[in-house]
């Protein structure tokens, strides 16, 4: 497949294998695209490495790099080559290459965006991966009932593994330092964006810290880009345990209470499953957008190429001012039925639209 020409420029956010699932469908439909991941993992060789030499942790960002990854045979062998984690009974053991090719770069050139972009152009990687942040962050988290002595006690668990895992409920999080500077290109990204991408992935772990990050969020609320946010297909055992769709966009909100949200995109199942969604989305200010977008086999995961079709059809149905969900709609028309209607009848639609009127439909 060739690497789109055109298209939104999209910044997504998120970490782990959430994020890069939504960069892989994303590649297929921009040419102008940035991620931006989070640097708090402390588990694994990320946190071998964060610890022993005090760098920020790789293995998001890595995985970011190897999604990005062209469909030719150069994208395919560096993606796995990026990826492979050493098997050994000696201090190799579990380390992923890329992690060390990162660090090795990071501890030449001393500067950890150059170093990014560097494995970028190594890889062919089909946009652009920055940190969130400059410095290595630690997240620490309010959770009730983490002792199941004391299920009525809220305790301050810390670091992304102790968070994600843990067995009580996530009541909030904060992040260790509490002002970390942002990475400057990040914040250049969010506000030259058409359309920043919040999810899917690991809630409190991956897509919330983003939001605390100081530079970030007030650049996130001042773009002009549209925001769209992507729910996960199920919740997560430990941090979201019992979560529903709308707890998501709940605890979103409250973490960000000022940021606007254009639209919600979920999987046709999890919106048919739960009719307080569209509700749930209008409290942000947002548009329910309903896709079929999980793999085939049944298990919770998104599909690269499923969400990069309702990726294209959303951003085409916002540039055109065509409607995905309407308020009041428990699912609506899917974002397929769009990418089929804009292709011909544009019923609702009239030829004396203006830009201002399609603009003011997407706010």
């Amino acid at each position: 497949m060739s690497p789109p020409v055109g298209g939104p420029a999209v910044v997504a956010f998120g970490g782990g294998h959430g994020l890069a699932a939504s960069l892989a469908a994303l590649r297929q439909v921009t040419d102008t695209l940035t991620a931006v991941v989070t640097v708090a993992d402390d588990g694994g060789s990320s946190g071998r490495l964060r610890t022993e030499l005090g760098v920020l942790p790789p293995g998001d960002l890595r995985m970011a790099l190897a999604a990005l990854c062209g469909d030719d045979d150069w994208g395919r062998t560096w993606s796995r080559v990026v990826q492979h984690r050493f098997r050994s009974h000696g201090d190799l053991h579990g380390h992923a290459l890329g992690n060390l090719l990162i660090v090795a770069l990071w501890e030449q050139l001393g500067e950890p965006v150059s170093a990014l972009d560097w494995v970028g152009r190594l890889l062919g990687a089909q946009g652009r991966v920055l940190p969130m942040s400059l410095v290595p962050l630690e997240i620490r988290a309010e959770v009730l009932g983490g002792d199941p002595a004391r299920p009525d006690v809220v305790e301050t668990v810390r670091g992304q593994v102790a968070v994600a895992t843990t067995p009580g409920r996530v009541v909030g999080i904060t992040l260790e330092p509490s002002d970390p500077p942002a990475a400057p290109d990040a914040v250049a990204a969010i506000r030259a964006a058409d359309w920043v991408v919040l999810g899917p992935g690991s809630w409190f772990t991956s897509v919330l810290p983003h939001l605390l990050v100081p530079e970030l969020a007030a650049a996130l609320v001042e773009t002009p880009a549209r925001t769209l946010v992507v729910l996960n297909m199920a919740p997560q055992a430990g941090e979201t345990e019992g979560f529903s769709a709308e707890t998501h966009l709940e605890v979103l909100a409250a973490h960000a209470p000022d940021l606007r949200v254009d639209a919600v995109l979920a999987d046709t199942g999890a919106a048919l499953a739960e009719p307080g969604l569209v509700e749930a989305a209008e409290a942000l200010g947002a548009r329910l957008v309903v896709a079929d977008v999980a793999v085939g086999d049944g298990s919770p995961r998104h599909e690269p190429a499923r969400l990069a079709a309702a990726y294209a059809a959303l951003f085409t149905a916002a540039e055109t001012g065509r409607a995905l969900v309407g308020p009041g709609d428990t699912a609506g028309e899917t974002a397929g039925d769009v990418a089929e209607d804009t292709t011909g009848d544009t019923t609702g639609d009239t030829a004396g639209d203006t830009a201002e009127d399609r603009e003011r439909q997407w706010r």
